[in-house]
Order: C-alpha cells, then sequence, then structure tokens
C-alpha cells in the first residue's frame, strides 16, 4: 500500500501538536522508499510536525522538489541539519532564479538559500528538466506540456529587470501504482489540468489520485468551469485539493464534483 502523509499544509489537523503553516511538505511511502516532497516554509514548523508523526529525518530517502519558491523549500535547511546524511534533491535546473513579487510589496519569493549553503549542508542536487524515474515506481513530471492556461505568478530578475515568471520548473511527482497513478503537485503553476494531462499521456495511465496545491485561488468563474469540466474528463477518481486551492474555490469544486477531499497536516492518503 502507497501512503501519502501530509508533514506541513496551510490548515492542521485535529490531532494535538501539530502546527498549520503557509506552505506544503508531504512524505510518500512507496515500493519500499520514502521521498519528501517538497519542505514547506519554516523549518521548524516541518520538523515540529514530522516528530508529532512520528518521522525521522535520517528515515528519508531522497527530496523531490516541485518548484523554487519559498513556501515549498524553506524547510530544507533545517531538515539538512537535522540529517546525519547527505540527502539527493531531484528538482529542475531553475529552481534557483531569482523572483520576485510586486503585490502587496515588493519581496523575494524564491529559494531563501544559495545552492552553495544547501550542498555544504549535505543536499546533492540532480537537476533535470525531463521525466524521469529517479527511484522504483516515482517518476519526476519534468517540465509540465502546456496546452491550456497556467497559473504562473511572480517575477524573474534577469540583467537588473522584471520579467513575468513563468515558473517553468513547476513539475509534479508521478507515482506508478501499476495499472494507474497518483500525482502530487506542489501549487500547479503549469496549470493543474495540465499537469494531469501530461502525467496520464507520459505513463499511458488514468490518475487514481490527484493530490496538492491546483493554484485556483482569487480564479474567475469561466476557469473553475472549465476545471471542473476538465478533470471529469480525465477521469480522476480522487482529489485531494490544498494549499494554494483557496477556500471558496476548493468549496466550488466540492460542489460540483463528488471526489473532492481536503487536506491537512496529519491526514494520511492511501491509494
Amino acid at each position: 500500500m502507497t501512503a501519502i502523509t501530509i508533514l506541513f499544509e496551510n490548515h492542521a489537523g485535529w490531532r494535538k501538536g501539530l502546527i498549520g503553516y503557509h506552505g506544503f511538505s508531504a512524505l510518500i511511502e512507496h515500493n519500499g522508499y520514502r521521498v519528501l516532497v517538497d519542505t514547506g516554509t519554516d523549518g521548524k514548523v516541518l520538523l515540529n510536525n514530522m516528530q508529532e508523526l512520528g518521522v525521522n529525518p535520517d528515515s528519508i530517502d531522497a527530496l523531490f522538489l516541485t518548484h523554487g519558491h519559498y513556501d515549498h523549500t524553506g524547510g530544507m535547511a533545517e531538515l539538512l541539519k537535522a540529517r546525519s546524511e547527505p540527502l539527493d534533491v531531484y528538482a529542475h535546473p531553475e529552481i534557483f532564479a531569482r523572483r520576485i513579487a510586486l503585490t502587496p510589496k515588493r519581496r523575494e519569493i524564491g529559494i531563501p538559500f544559495t545552492r552553495e549553503e544547501l550542498e555544504s549542508l549535505g543536499a546533492v542536487f540532480h537537476l533535470s528538466e525531463r521525466p524521469q524515474e529517479f527511484l522504483p515506481g516515482f517518476i519526476s513530471s519534468g517540465e509540465v506540456e502546456r496546452k491550456t492556461w497556467d497559473r504562473a505568478v511572480g517575477y524573474l530578475v534577469k540583467n537588473g529587470r522584471e520579467v513575468r515568471d513563468p515558473v517553468k520548473d513547476d513539475i509534479a511527482l508521478i507515482l506508478d501504482l501499476g495499472e494507474e497513478i497518483a500525482v502530487i503537485t506542489g501549487c500547479g503553476h503549469s496549470g493543474i489540468l495540465n499537469i494531469a494531462g501530461h502525467a496520464v499521456r507520459l505513463t499511458g495511465k488514468p490518475i487514481r489520485a490527484l493530490i496538492g496545491g491546483f493554484h485556483l485561488r482569487g480564479a474567475n468563474e469561466g476557469l473553475l468551469r472549465d476545471a471542473v469540466e476538465g478533470l471529469k474528463k480525465l477521469n480522476v477518481k480522487a482529489l485531494y485539493a490544498g494549499h494554494c486551492t483557496g477556500i471558496d474555490e476548493y468549496a466550488y469544486l466540492k460542489a460540483n464534483l463528488e471526489n473532492v477531499e481536503p487536506l491537512f497536516v496529519g491526514r494520511v492518503i492511501k491509494v
């Protein structure tokens, strides 16, 4: 049985000691391996929730980063410090791009550490824009083909200028379950329909579960209707939406689909 345990999310469950905080991280236990997807915003919160849920930092075999935003990478340094061995990190080559947001004020939103800092703490980076199976049954989507709308945000700083960030490094983790797949997104900046469709085309298998942030917060009703119809056409069996999905937007999905459930710290999803 494959298990996905939510370690970092905007909301905590009903278990004493767990902390909800803006960001995302999930522990995937599959085929005898433990892979952490993202590290949330704050390392102390991540380590607290790991301890409360009985997850030893040294038990993690690899770290998979969905993209280079602070709320998915901010816990990396503390995680690495808590380990006694180096950690393989799989991600896209552009995760260390300098990123900023201009609203509500100008601020840095990229990875809050340099590559050199993280390597000095034991990170061993494996960066590729192409799909790859990096452990048995663990597949990086590689860059997601964008056939419809995406949800890119923010700006890149290039040669002192600000240019819109396409968030090309937004990738997803695909779990091969045999006849089906499970897909874990971080924020869904590539567009949740693009991610789901890409995973199906890449593997030739239907999606049993789509889990993570769908980045629908602030989406208009037309886009939400499109998301509902697209997910129906893809025949996704189960949707577990959290983080940047948005509360009102989650309610819209829940009202129009029969297979939507929320994410929270401490939730265990078995597929």
